[in-house]
This record gives C-alpha cells, sequence and structure tokens, in this order.
C-alpha cells in the first residue's frame, strides 16, 4: 500500500477505534439498575473475581462482531431510509434487531440469569407506536 492510501484511511479507522473504545467505557461506567442477584453475593470471593474475568474476556470476543453487526445494521438501515422514499419504518425494521440488544458481557449472562441478545428488540414505547391499531 502506497503511503497516499494509508493516509487516506488513518481518519476513518482512528474514528471507528475511538468509537469502540468510548462505547466499551461508557457500557462499564454506567450504573446498573437492577435487584440483587446470586452474583452479588459472590463479589470479592474467588469465584466472583473468576465469573468478572470470564465477562471480560466474553466481551472481548463478543463485542467486535456485535459492534461490526450494528454499524453494517445503521449503514444498511440508513441505504433502506433512502431507498424507500424516508420511510422510517423500514428503516427501524433493520435499525432495531441490529443495533439493540447486548453489548457488553456481564457474570448474569454466564450464569444464565440474563438472556444475552445479540438481536435487539424493541422497548414496548416503541412497539407501540410502531404497530398502528387497526
Amino acid at each position: 500500500m502506497n503511503k497516499s492510501g494509508y493516509n487516506r484511511r488513518l481518519p476513518l479507522v482512528t474514528c471507528v477505534v475511538a468509537v469502540l473504545c468510548f462505547s466499551l467505557i461508557t457500557a462499564f461506567t454506567t450504573p446498573a439498575w437492577s435487584q440483587a442477584s446470586a452474583s452479588d453475593q459472590q463479589q470479592g470471593t474467588a469465584a466472583g473475581a473468576g465469573m468478572q474475568a470470564a465477562a471480560a474476556v466474553s466481551t472481548i470476543l463478543y463485542f467486535p462482531f456485535k459492534g461490526a453487526f450494528a454499524i453494517g445494521g445503521g449503514i444498511v438501515g440508513g441505504l433502506a431510509y433512502l431507498f424507500s422514499g424516508g420511510s422510517e419504518q423500514t428503516a427501524k425494521s433493520i435499525w432495531i434487531p441490529s443495533m439493540y440488544g447486548t453489548y457488553v458481557i456481564v457474570p448474569e449472562h454466564l450464569t444464565g440469569d440474563r438472556p444475552v441478545r445479540f438481536l435487539g428488540v424493541a422497548a414496548e414505547s416503541e412497539r407501540a407506536t410502531a404497530d398502528p391499531v387497526q
């Protein structure tokens, strides 16, 4: 690859890496508002540390695939929006499954207390507005 081709791709690669890093930092620093679970009782123990480590390794392996799928879905959904004449419903039918879902694996996912959703599901309020009453 010549030097000019490398220089053209560098800003794009830098932007993608920055967005992914910001997403991971945001995901790990936001508080989890949930009821106490069995894994909460394991915190501070060797088993709890092992589950945290396994969850971190799982996230490192899983996140690039989910991130790439979400980015691809965002692009395809945007193109669907354009080519459908501005139909937001058409775009959302692609965006919701691809961009919603689980991005970070936590110990509750590994113990089976919480499902891992690679394909996202719309929230109840969005489903109500998306499905018109007939």
